[in-house]
C-alpha cells in the first residue's frame, strides 16, 4: 500500500475517477481521451435528476483530443453523460476553441483564457491537464509504439527530440539525467 494505514475508522463518501487513454489512428494521428466521473458512497437529491442512487456517477464526462506530431489539435469531441444541471451540456461546443492549440508550454494558460471560469466546464477543463500530459507521452514516445517505422521517423523533420527540461526536479538542466542523457540541453558547471 503506498499511503500508510489508517488506525481510526473512515467512511468512505466522494471518489473522482479520472482515466486518460491514447490510441494511434490509422491517419498518423492520435486520439488522446479523457473520462472522468464523481461518485457518491451515498444517495442523495439533486434539483435536476431526482434522486442520485448508490454509485450512479454526478458527474460522467469524456473529452477526445486528436493530435498530430506537432501537438496541434487536430480535433475536439466533449461529452457529457451525467452531470447535475440541465445546463451543463451547453458548454460543450466552446472546446471546438481547442482546435488548432499547441499542446507544449503555456497549454494550461491557454486552456483558461479560452475556458476558464464561465467560459467552460471546470471538470472538463481539470482533465486537460492530464491528457496533454498523456498526449506527451503517447507523442512523444510514439517510437516505441507498435507499428513505428524507424525509416519514416528518420525522414520526419518534425521529430520531437527536445526533453522536457525543467518541468520536474529529475528533468532540471542541470541535473544528471539531463547531463548524462542529454547533454545538449545541459546548462550546469
Amino acid at each position: 500500500m503506498p499511503l500508510s494505514d489508517v488506525t481510526v475508522d473512515r467512511n468512505p463518501i466522494h471518489t473522482r475517477s479520472v482515466e486518460c487513454r491514447s490510441y494511434s489512428r490509422g491517419d498518423g494521428l492520435w486520439d488522446i481521451e479523457g473520462h472522468l466521473t464523481d461518485v457518491k458512497a451515498y444517495p442523495f437529491l439533486n434539483s435536476f435528476r431526482g434522486e442520485v442512487v448508490l454509485g450512479e456517477p454526478l458527474h460522467d464526462m469524456w473529452i477526445r483530443l486528436t493530435v498530430n506530431r506537432e501537438f496541434i489539435v487536430q480535433k475536439v469531441e466533449a461529452v457529457t453523460d451525467a452531470g447535475p444541471y440541465a445546463l451543463c451540456p451547453a458548454i460543450l461546443p466552446s472546446f471546438q476553441k481547442l482546435n488548432g492549440l499547441k499542446i507544449g508550454a503555456g497549454w494550461n494558460r491557454r486552456v483558461r483564457e479560452r475556458l476558464g471560469g464561465a467560459l467552460g466546464c471546470a471538470h472538463l477543463v481539470d482533465m486537460l491537464k492530464p491528457i496533454a500530459t498523456v498526449a506527451f507521452h503517447t507523442v512523444r514516445w510514439s517510437d516505441s509504439a507498435p507499428n513505428y517505422d524507424v525509416a519514416d521517423e528518420q525522414q520526419n523533420p518534425h521529430k520531437v527530440s527536445r526533453p522536457p527540461v525543467n518541468t520536474c526536479h529529475v528533468w532540471a538542466s542541470d541535473g544528471e539525467l539531463i547531463r548524462n542523457e542529454h547533454a545538449d540541453f545541459y546548462t550546469g558547471e
